[in-house]
């Protein structure tokens, strides 16, 4: 399969966030303190797209949304962003999207950051041995505290 990575557009906004709710009522995560809770869960075309701010989706062959990432600020930490909302349907697990988002989104990150910071649910195994793949260091240290309270599992990565 063969897919294509592009920023995100107003179209994409409740497929991604469909795609996110999804992921997370299969995670366990469907309440607050997490992104489930996020005020700005179906509106990613407006808040992304800002310097140091982006949002990609993956798109299949038929020009399906299949998942998505993002890159953006963390509020209070000098020189760190955070990996946002990486999500993509069961069955284009597996296939290489996910590596393909998260190259696009280090190497946009590369240019803006210098660490990288990303949280997750502590039953999201298969996500963590994904983001240890990508240099991603399990940390006990928060650089600040997010809203994301009841995600369990931190990680962060220098640039």
């Amino acid at each position: 399969m063969t897919y294509t990575i592009r920023e995100i557009e107003s179209k994409d906004n409740k497929i991604i966030e469909t795609i996110i709710r999804n992921a997370l009522i299969e995670y366990g995560g469907n309440h607050e303190g997490t992104a489930w809770a996020d005020p700005d869960l179906g509106r990613f075309s407006e808040i992304y797209g800002t310097t140091g701010k982006r949002y990609w989706v993956a798109e299949d062959e038929q020009g399906r949304v299949v998942g998505g990432t993002g890159i953006g600020p963390l509020p209070g930490a000098e020189g760190v962003c955070e990996l946002q909302k990486m999500y993509c349907i069961p069955e284009a697990r597996g296939t290489g999207i996910s590596h393909q988002l998260m190259n696009v989104a280090l190497e946009y990150a590369k240019n803006h950051y210098k660490q990288c910071y990303l949280e997750t649910l502590d039953n999201m195994v298969s996500a963590q041995r994904f983001y240890e793949k990508f240099g991603f260091h399990r940390t006990d240290v928060s650089p600040v505290t997010t809203e994301h309270f009841a995600c369990d599992v931190k990680y962060i990565k220098d640039l």
